[in-house]
């Protein structure tokens, strides 16, 4: 059998293609889902810090990244916060980005509609010396997929031991796991998942954009550990879209479907938003204000 070699021009070309292809359908969401009033910045509304960080993981062998940590305007330091931690953080924390979270918690936690809350925004590892000059999705970091997609606890031993643990030594985090949850997109929101799954007795909500519930690590067998464990006291809230990727993996829309209907069959508290968006953060991004209110509203 031959494999077929491609030039780098021909490779190049292809590169450019399918980038256009998924900028017009980046635009086409865009379209459709906009950003609305609590995704802006108010004027009457006090804003909180942002500050940035870098680790080096025990718990992830030589790895380091970056991370930032939010602290809203009503924090005082006179009680524990409730807690919430971002999957690929850079996309998150960006004021300017799909998602504007910081933005977002603003307004909700001004508004009464989410507690005072402090956000931790993790980047993936990079297994090198040195980090890359600038956060973001390029180039990719080397240990995203082995922390975010395996079904293990090793992710949520990472959060317990060394990340919660380092915040903690500057600001009073509640202890309580009804009051942290944990976000992500695409791997992260499996990640998200996982993490609350192995340890519901640090993370009870869970927020996952376009999760990726298919077989990268085996996710793809999330959705039938549903169906035969015990119920966990875990409130989901999934977002995904018909145009989600289709690929070798699996296919991303069915997969939110399947967990879905297992996460009704078990009579958990959640809910899933299905739309028409692709494998970004756009749908998601619009919707983060009604996700939170969701996510953290008081009682069934």
């Amino acid at each position: 059998m031959k494999t077929l070699s491609l030039s780098p021009s021909v490779r190049f070309g292809l590169l450019s293609v399918l980038t256009c292809c998924f900028s017009f359908l980046a635009r086409a969401d865009e379209s459709q889902y906009k950003l609305g009033p609590d995704s802006m910045v108010k004027a009457d509304v006090p804003r909180g810090k942002v500050t940035e960080h870098e680790w080096g993981s025990k718990v992830f062998e030589d790895t380091v990244r970056r991370y930032s940590v939010y602290v809203p305007a009503q924090y005082d330091g006179s009680k524990p916060a409730a807690v919430m931690v971002f999957q690929d953080g850079h996309a998150y924390v960006n004021p300017q980005g799909q998602f504007r979270a910081t933005t977002v918690m603003d307004n909700l936690i001004h508004e009464g509609a989410m507690p005072v809350t402090i956000g931790i925004f993790i980047d993936p590892g990079h297994k090198h010396k040195e980090l890359p000059e600038q956060r973001g999705w390029r180039p990719t970091p080397n240990n995203r997929s082995f922390e975010y997609d395996t079904l293990s606890d090793q992710y949520a031993q990472f959060l317990i031991q060394e990340i919660l643990p380092e915040v903690g030594k500057k600001y009073k985090l509640t202890d309580d796991p009804e009051m942290r949850a944990i976000c992500g997109i695409s791997s992260g929101g499996i990640c998200a998942w996982t993490a609350a799954w192995e340890r519901p007795d640090y993370f009870r909500k869970v927020l996952s954009h376009v999760g990726s519930f298919v077989n990268i690590r085996g996710g793809n067998h999330c959705e039938a550990l549903i169906r035969k464990a015990e119920k966990k006291p875990i409130r989901v809230f999934l977002q995904d879209g018909s145009g989600d990727l289709d690929n070798q993996h699996g296919n991303w829309p069915l997969a939110n479907q399947e967990m879905a209907a297992s996460l009704k069959f078990k009579g958990y508290d959640y809910k899933f938003v299905y739309g028409e968006g692709g494998h970004n953060g756009i749908h998601g991004g619009a919707i983060l204000p009604e996700s939170l209110r969701w996510l953290w509203r008081k009682g069934e």
